[in-house]
């Protein structure tokens, strides 16, 4: 594998590598072409149930439930804390409950909690539905990158991972643009103002997408779907990750997390996390919506279309980053890479005494930050392609932990009474997104010094090998030479 990737200059795009048989091509193709945009609407449909707060909350939300205050703020904390409570039995079930089940199931509840937010009247009451899409919301992501992991071999993840990600910078844009049309065209219909409308538009697309999922979701290689993966496809994708190194079956027990607990490389990959997830908070602490509607120049649905602009521009971001991952960067150039854009941007943020027209291009650089996401977690599943079972705790324990310190960060750094600046905050990603760049560098030098070092025990223990081999051969030989030297022979 690696002759052909030396070989092969960085624009000569490939979605194959020249060892894939053709049996195997076709086998990729349609895992491709059911997972990818299966995850990419899900994850789409996911991040506008998401992001939908912030649109409604400038859309009138605010004033029609007389929120004063840090509201909105403690509505994102209440979300953080569902996600993290929600994700600690996913670690156990990832390898024991099929994934063509668990994730359908995940959209489909976070679809009826989305609808319910529409009939909120009071904060206590919109706080409690937000926590529980939280909770039904947060293992997807990691469940979709343990479905890549099963099925793909490290250097075929971060591209696939690329365009799920999109959906994440698709679903905030397209929150922006229903809520824009709905405070426009909706706005009093049936007596409901344009924010509730949108609740009950997202629910609408999110539940037939989770139906869906049941029958196109190909599950894992140890428990597929046997509505479209057959056992021969089962047979060639559990060949062909093997020979790569792969381990297919695994469930998760006590000495998983013993094995995860002793392995110092796996916390230096959770620490990395931490730094990504608090070094890309500007992307959903809401600040560019409040600076828009802080210009007092804009209504409501103009500042929500306006606020398309910047995950507009995080698709190319993603795409870009991620494809270079796979093809000539490598996880840790391609994570310096996003995050210096991210810094410029975060930079312009904090000096704030700077022309309005600086300030758009500050907050155009916004999702960058969120780009190496795929090639973060892919890393993390080449890794641990010798252990689904550890895999499955990693994945959801980094997305556990690094989204628990988020818990907090808004409270401290991010009020709402203090947008639309946030100088502590802007500061405090600032210094995540170095920490992330410096973390990311030091594990691959850790990772190539330990891949040598096994290189070069390996080719000790070729020569012992062959010097064992060969001295029977000498010692019979020596033998032979002294019995015929000997009198009488």
């Amino acid at each position: 594998m690696s002759s052909v990737t030396q070989t092969r200059k960085w624009y000569q795009i490939r979605w194959f590598q020249e060892q894939d048989t053709a049996e195997e091509r076709k086998l990729i193709i349609k895992l491709d072409l059911l997972i990818v945009p299966y995850v990419f609407l899900a994850y789409w449909i996911k991040y506008v149930d998401q992001a939908n707060i912030n649109n409604a909350y400038v859309a009138g939300l605010k004033e029609d439930l007389g929120f004063k205050g840090n509201e909105l703020v403690r509505l994102q904390t209440m979300y953080v804390l569902g996600a993290v409570l929600g994700q600690i039995p996913f670690m156990y079930l990832f390898t024991r409950v099929p994934m063509h089940y668990l994730i359908p199931f995940l959209d489909l509840f976070w679809g009826l909690f989305t609808l319910l937010q529409y009939r909120v009247n009071s904060y206590a009451e919109l706080a409690a539905y937000r926590f529980l899409v939280g909770c039904f919301e947060a293992a997807f992501f990691p469940a979709v990158h343990f479905i890549f992991g099963s099925w793909y071999r490290g250097d075929e993840t971060g591209r696939r991972g690329g365009v799920f990600y999109v959906g994440l910078t698709l679903g905030t844009l397209t929150a922006a643009l229903i809520q824009s049309g709905a405070s426009s065209k909706l706005d009093g219909v049936h007596g409901l103002a344009g924010w509730r409308w949108m609740y009950i538009i997202c629910s609408v697309i999110t539940i037939p997408i989770g139906i869906l999922g049941f029958f196109v979701i190909p599950g894992t290689p140890d428990k597929p779907n046997r509505w479209v993966i057959s056992e021969h496809d089962v047979t060639i994708a559990k060949n062909r990750l093997v020979r790569a190194g792969h381990k297919v079956k695994g469930n998760v027990t006590l000495q998983t997390f013993v094995n995860v607990a002793k392995s110092p490389h796996i916390w230096a990959l959770l620490l990395l996390d931490i730094f990504f997830w608090n070094g890309s908070y500007n992307t959903s602490s809401g600040g560019y919506l409040l600076w828009l509607k802080s210009l007092k120049r804009y209504s409501p649905a103009r500042i929500n279309a306006f606020g398309a602009i910047s995950p507009a521009l995080g698709i190319f971001y993603t795409l870009g980053i991620c494809f270079a991952s796979d093809l000539f960067l490598g996880p840790a150039w391609a994570i310096t890479v996003a995050h210096i854009w991210n810094i410029i941007g975060l930079v312009i943020l904090i000096i704030w005494n700077v022309p309005e027209s600086a300030k758009w291009f500050a907050f155009m650089t916004t999702y960058s930050a969120v780009a190496m996401s795929s090639v973060l977690y892919g890393w993390i599943n080449s890794q641990l392609n010798y252990s689904p079972a550890e895999r499955s705790v990693v994945l959801v324990f980094a997305n556990l932990l690094s989204q628990s310190t988020t818990a907090w960060t808004p409270l401290l750094v991010f009020k709402t009474v203090e947008a639309p600046r946030f100088k502590k905050g802007w500061s405090f990603v600032l210094a995540n997104a170095v920490c992330l760049i410096i973390t990311a560098h030091v594990i691959s030098y850790y990772l190539k010094r330990r891949k040598v070092g096994a290189s070069e025990a390996q080719s000790d223990a070729e020569s012992i090998n062959n010097s064992t081999d060969e001295s029977p051969t000498k010692d019979l030989e020596e033998k032979t030479m002294s019995v015929t030297e000997q009198p009488g022979h």
